[in-house]
């Protein structure tokens, strides 16, 4: 490889290794202690730990999740299992049938229909729905605010809680009119927030999150921390990903296990490191991800996430992408990314490609192949994709299997720039000389008196 007039070149056998070394000072380890650093093999997802992150619905429907996409047997009947033990512990009758229809015998007689619980639930239910009916009647009646708001929010309660998402939506977005303080409001909010996203609507999320922000002075820290995840998961949804990784990064030390019934601390250091990595540049990473001390506590809830960001900026690619494939198979059982994972995956694995090839004016393939754990026919092919998008200037020489950078005619590129600045500086001083006649003979008093 020839590298281009004042760049250093690393040796060849770090490069056959891990790609082309960091444009700026390496993050965190050096370059040596990466060589010989062993790459975290990719386990299967503990799915006891992983449950425990969540409470609420958002923990079962991601157990069912897991039952519905894992492709290991165990696996499937354990996130049930945990499922069908989670549901008995509330109200939501819907759920249980499913569950149980989903497991169909295989965990034996003691996770079998219990018809009697379904109908005592039940039947609690109707009278439970009759007192809250009764006593918002009442409430209507003597025309108390604060009364009414309690008693659609106890609806809203009530129906969440029976998996009656839509009617639990209407109920809490009813208080509002009944809402005399700001915190009232915030309260409404989060609750319509999250009832939208269970339902999968995200446009009303961020209606909900723009609603919130709106009320700045019932904003702390903890609260805005939720709302960055809410706009961060409707951003995600949305496929916007730069968007989404800005709000990830933004979320405070201070969301903590509070918004465990819609996201775990390291879903936040999942998402944002995954969305960042994919549409950020190579200062904002440095900028806004690795030095991010906010960010960075995240991060370490999730070490092989901080550990492949680091060595995406150091330019270690093969041991980037190893820790990516070994991610691979449990981020598609996260109910939020796996519809994303590929995408990501596929425009991460391109800025690699793309930063690999900047400081060079010749790129032997077999080398880059080898750096990318790939065959030179497949990266001919992405190299092929990725000039043909005007992502990547050069030309590839397929038989010597060498890749050659078209880099712009700097002599010609400085004249131009010196003759765009002395237009640009000759309308400014002409302009200047016009506002200064102007001025001089006073047209613009003399206009106005016209008038």
């Amino acid at each position: 490889m020839d590298g281009i007039e004042g760049a250093s070149n690393p040796t060849m056998e770090e490069m056959q290794a891990n790609g082309t070394g960091g444009v700026d000072g390496l993050p965190l380890t050096s370059t040596s202690t990466r060589k010989n650093r062993p790459i975290v093999s990719g386990e299967p997802l503990d799915i006891e730990a992983y449950a425990g992150l969540y409470t609420g619905r958002t923990k079962i429907k991601r157990l069912m999740f897991i039952a519905n996409h894992c492709d290991n047997p165990g696996m499937q009947l354990e996130a049930l299992r945990m499922a069908y033990d989670e549901i008995k512990k509330g109200e939501n009758t819907h759920l249980y049938r499913e569950v149980v229809q989903k497991i169909d015998g295989r965990l034996g007689p003691n996770y079998a229909m219990d018809a009697a619980w379904g109908s005592t639930i039940e039947r609690k239910a109707e009278q439970r729905k009759e007192k809250l009916e009764s006593e918002l009647n009442a409430y209507r009646t003597n025309l108390i605010k604060e009364s009414i708001r309690m008693g659609y929010n106890d609806f809203g309660d009530f129906y969440y809680a029976h998996g009656a998402l839509g009617d639990a939506f209407k109920s809490y977005v009813r208080t509002r009119d009944y809402c005399t303080t700001s915190k009232h409001i915030i309260q409404m909010c989060l609750n319509a927030i999250l009832v939208s996203i269970e339902m999968v609507q995200f446009s009303n999320v961020t209606s909900y999150v723009s609603k919130a922000e709106q009320t700045p002075e019932a904003l702390d820290p903890p609260i805005v921390a939720k709302l960055c995840c809410a706009a961060g998961l409707a951003h995600l949804e949305a496929k916007k990903y730069k968007l989404a990784a800005r709000k990830f990064l933004e979320v405070g030390p201070e969301l903590g296990n509070s918004y465990s019934e819609v996201i775990a601390p390291q879903d936040v250091a999942t998402y944002g490191g995954l969305c960042a990595l994919a549409s950020f540049d190579r200062t904002e990473l440095k900028n806004k991800v690795i030095d991010n001390i906010n960010f960075r506590d995240f991060l370490e809830l999730v070490p092989e996430v901080r550990e492949l960001i680091n060595d995406f900026y150091s330019s270690h690619y093969a041991s980037c992408l190893e820790y990516l494939g070994n991610l691979k198979s449990n981020l598609k059982l996260d109910i939020h990314l796996y519809d994303h994972v590929e995408t990501l995956y596929d425009q991460i694995r391109n800025k690699a490609l793309i930063q690999y090839t900047l400081p060079f004016v010749s790129v032997d393939m077999r080398m880059m192949a080898d750096a990318f754990k790939t065959s030179v026919v497949g990266l001919e092919k992405e190299l092929e994709a990725l000039i043909t998008d005007n992502q990547i200037q050069a030309r590839i020489d397929s038989h010597n299997k060498i890749l050659y950078a078209r880099h712009a005619d700097q002599r010609n590129a400085t004249f131009q720039r010196v003759l765009q600045t002395g237009n640009e500086f000759d309308q400014e001083v002409r302009a200047m000389l016009l506002r200064s006649s102007l001025l001089k003979y006073d047209y613009n008093l003399r206009a106005s008196r016209k008038h």
